[in-house]
Formats: C-alpha cells, sequence, structure tokens
C-alpha cells in the first residue's frame, strides 16, 4: 500500500485572510518553530477525532497568525488573555477542545495573572507555550525569558541580573500548584525532541478529552531572525544554550490519578434551560411574550461615529432578547468620539451562537459612503442591505443583494432631530424583512427608552422608516 503524505485536513487548504498571491504561503520565517507546532496540533486534533470540537485561541504576537491556518474555532484574545478568553469559551462549551496557543512574551509577560490563575484553578484547556526567549514579531526585543547575556535589541549588550533579573521558568513555577495535572517542557532541537514533543501535545489533548484537566506544554523553538542566526545555527542555539537554562522534561504528570471529568464538578455546564427561567423570573408587567424567528439574523451596522449605529444594534438586539432568542451584539469603533468609523456585529438566533462577530452578514445598514465601500461585498448573496441614500453617493448591486434606498438622515430631520436616523433604519429593517411585527417593537422601546420626549421621537422615527419601505413596496 502507498504511503500518501499531505496536509492534515484540520489546516485551511488556502490561508483566505491573505493577500492575492501569498494564500499558499507561510508567515514564517526559515527556521520558526511556529510551523512545525501548528503541524502537530493539526495531526493530533485530528487523529483524535476532535477537529470539529476545536477551538483555537490565539492572542497578540506571531502565535496570531493560528487563525490564519486552522480550519477550527478560532478565538483573537488580548495581548497575555489567551487563558482566559480560552477559560470562558470552555467553561460556555464544555464539549469543546479549548487550546490556548502563546508565546514567552505574551504569556509569560503581561499574560503571567491569567497564566497561573487558569492554572490554579485547574481549568480544562490544553496550553501550548512557545518559548524563544524574545519578542519575536515586534523586532526582537528581550522577553521574560531572555537569557543572562542575551543580546537583543533592548539589551543590545546582553542581559544582566542586576539590571533586568532572571529568566521565568514557567513550568518550575506551575508545577508547584496543586490544580495542574500535565506539565511538560520540550524542545524542537532534533528529530527524536521534536517526537517527544508530538507526544505531549497529543497527550495534552487527550488529557482535555478526557476532562481530567489543566495541561501546559512549553516548548522550546528556534527564532533565527530575532536571534540574527542562520536556521542551523538557531538548532544549535536551543540545543546547547536554551537547554542549559530552561531543562527538557515533565514538570508534573498526575493524569493516571486524575478522575475524568473531575472539572464538570467544580463548574457546571452553562444551563440554557435556568437562565432562561431565571430571565422569566425577572419579567417586569411591560416584558413581551416571545416572538418565533424565522430565519437566524447575522447583521451588520456601519457608519460614522455620533450616527448611532452601535445603539441600532443595542436596540435590535433588545427586542430580539424580549422576543425569546438569543442574541449578541459586539461594537467595534475609532478613536474618535464623533467623526470616527464605527460598526457593530448583532446575531439573533434560534440556537446558540458560536460567535459574536459577523463577517458575512445577511442583514447589512450602511450610513456613510465608506462603510458601503467596506462592506457590501461581505453581504451573502441574497442578503439585505439598508443605504442611507442622502448622506451615501454609491448604489449596491441590485442584482446580487435585496436594497433599501431610504434617506434616513433627512427623514429624521423632517422628525426634528438626526441623533434617530438609527431608528429610522429600525423601522426599515423589521418592515423589510418582517422579523418583528411594529406593534411588538415599539412596545420594546417603550420599554428601554424611559424619558417620554425621546420615546415619542424614536417612536415617530421607527413608524417613518417603515413607512418608508412599505412605500417602496
Amino acid at each position: 500500500m502507498a504511503k500518501v503524505f499531505e496536509k492534515p485536513a484540520s489546516f485551511y487548504s488556502e490561508f483566505e485572510r491573505k493577500s492575492a498571491g501569498h494564500k499558499k504561503t507561510t508567515h514564517y520565517c526559515p527556521g520558526c518553530g511556529h510551523g512545525n507546532v501548528h503541524k502537530m496540533i493539526a495531526e493530533a486534533i485530528e487523529d483524535l477525532g476532535v477537529a470539529e470540537r476545536s477551538v483555537f485561541v490565539s492572542p497578540v504576537g506571531c502565535s496570531v497568525f493560528g487563525y490564519y491556518y486552522f480550519n477550527s474555532g478560532n478565538f483573537q484574545s488580548a495581548h497575555g488573555r489567551a487563558a482566559a478568553v480560552a477559560t470562558g469559551i470552555k467553561r460556555a462549551n464544555p464539549d469543546s477542545i479549548v487550546m490556548s496557543y502563546q508565546g514567552d512574551g505574551d504569556l509569560a509577560a503581561i499574560g503571567t495573572a491569567e497564566t497561573v490563575h487558569a492554572a490554579n484553578r485547574g481549568e480544562n484547556i490544553s496550553v501550548f507555550f512557545i518559548n524563544n526567549a524574545i519578542y519575536g514579531m515586534t523586532g526582537g526585543q528581550m522577553a521574560p525569558t531572555t537569557m543572562i547575556g542575551q543580546r537583543t535589541t533592548t539589551t543590545p549588550r546582553g542581559r544582566t541580573e542586576v539590571d533586568h533579573g532572571n529568566p521565568v521558568r514557567m513550568c518550575e513555577i506551575l508545577a508547584t500548584l496543586p490544580a495542574p495535572t500535565f506539565i511538560t517542557r520540550v524542545g524542537l532541537g532534533n528529530s527524536k525532541q521534536i517526537m517527544q514533543a508530538r507526544k505531549a501535545i497529543r497527550k495534552a489533548l487527550q488529557i482535555q478529552i478526557e476532562g481530567k484537566g489543566y495541561s501546559f506544554v512549553e516548548i522550546l523553538a528556534p527564532c533565527p531572525t530575532g536571534w540574527k542566526m542562520d536556521p542551523p545555527e538557531a538548532r544549535d542555539h536551543l540545543t546547547k544554550v536554551m537547554e542549559e537554562i530552561f531543562p527538557l522534561g515533565v514538570y508534573k504528570d498526575v493524569s493516571d490519578e486524575a478522575e475524568a471529568g473531575h472539572w464538570n464538578r467544580i463548574s457546571k455546564p452553562f444551563d440554557v434551560e435556568a437562565r432562561h427561567a431565571y430571565l422569566q423570573s425577572m419579567k417586569t408587567p411591560l416584558s413581551l411574550e416571545p416572538v418565533p424567528l424565522a430565519k437566524d439574523l447575522a447583521c451588520k451596522f456601519a457608519g460614522f461615529g455620533g450616527q448611532g449605529v452601535l445603539t441600532l444594534g443595542l436596540f435590535l438586539a433588545q427586542v430580539g432578547m424580549k422576543a425569546g432568542h438569543q442574541v449578541s451584539w459586539i461594537p467595534a469603533y475609532g478613536p474618535e468620539m464623533r467623526g470616527g468609523t464605527a460598526n457593530c456585529s448583532v446575531n439573533i438566533c434560534r440556537g446558540r451562537i458560536g460567535a459574536p462577530t459577523v463577517d458575512h452578514p445577511n442583514v447589512l445598514v450602511v450610513m456613510n459612503q465608506p462603510s458601503l465601500d467596506m462592506f457590501e461585498d461581505t453581504v451573502v448573496d441574497g442578503g439585505w442591505i439598508f443605504v442611507d441614500s442622502g448622506i451615501c453617493t454609491g448604489v449596491p448591486d441590485r442584482k446580487r443583494l435585496r436594497a433599501i434606498m431610504l434617506p434616513a438622515t433627512e427623514i429624521a430631520d423632517k422628525i426634528g432631530s438626526p441623533k434617530v436616523a438609527n431608528v429610522v433604519m429600525l423601522g426599515a429593517i423589521c418592515a423589510a424583512t418582517g422579523i418583528f411585527g411594529a406593534d411588538y417593537v415599539k412596545e420594546t422601546l417603550r420599554i428601554i427608552i424611559k424619558r417620554k420626549e425621546l420615546l415619542d421621537t424614536n417612536l415617530l422615527a421607527f413608524d417613518a422608516g417603515w413607512q418608508a419601505v412599505v412605500e417602496q413596496g
């Protein structure tokens, strides 16, 4: 039987987030260890049959590129916060297989607290820690793991104990905690070490699959570019210098004694029925009855800061929540208080929401031309696009999309306040898609807008947006 050597199916066939002409090339420098570890992880999750359940969490640094490659759930976290994000994902989705993938400048510096406390709680996650003793992505600065005497861009004369302290050894620190199940340090210095690394990665994932708790695999990896060496020199440096400071070996392994599923007794899985019962008990006399949802909505609302696109998203999300559906709202905006770009993603779903961001909306509202230019092509075929035609000069592709053009800001001006252009759009969305009836939405607005003068203006704006769509047919 012929052997077939091919890329693991857990990798994307093409790296779609990269620019044209580079969709099959790697980000990583020649001799970098990240590519080796990526391959080991991809092979492991495929062989263990957990690819469909796998979630990859990566923060700032070279590790962030993981979401270009892994055909799995992917979350990017803030610098150092991958362990905290991984904790949230695992607790919300206990059946998922969650991997926190971090570099030394991230995990052992700004992420020290998150790392230590996740380990101390014994979270049922797998942490893969790439230690190349340097901040690789940002130019080769000193990291917490930089060795005494090692020259970096911020320690051109070498790290000194007096000025900078000693390198941090994470395996040794975490091994003192009672909760972790498996803590080991492996290397990529030669073929034997690579085989040991492959086994350690697989074991860490197996421990998580069995519900036996926290695993931490530190991987000594070369960084030829940051170290200013060619790849063979970097490998030699790893085995002859780094391993003297960071000895390889298993620092803790209680996986045989650990009881499967112990983590679930520490923190029960998210109980959807209990949450619903709690929300029902908190209802006010004005709360509304649930409304069936014919189709899940994935919405993107975009415009200038100050146009109310974020509030538009909040209003629709609150209507969806009152109707008894799963909802999410997440903003993205520039630093300006007014005039900068702003957008938000809103999901309204019958089932659980996998991720709050919306990359391919079936409903898009744009209230300025830059937003139309940026997001029109992301809408799925046949999706709705609502355009403030009084501000946007462009016209969307009506052959591909269901387009509603209405001068929302002009309509709001006639009502008496340009600030309610967003609610004009809310009325247009509900009239066009039929997701919620007018009376239902207006009753929700009465619940969430407390000031009568604001409420009256917003109700007029909603009716105007609804009527504008009805008149368009």
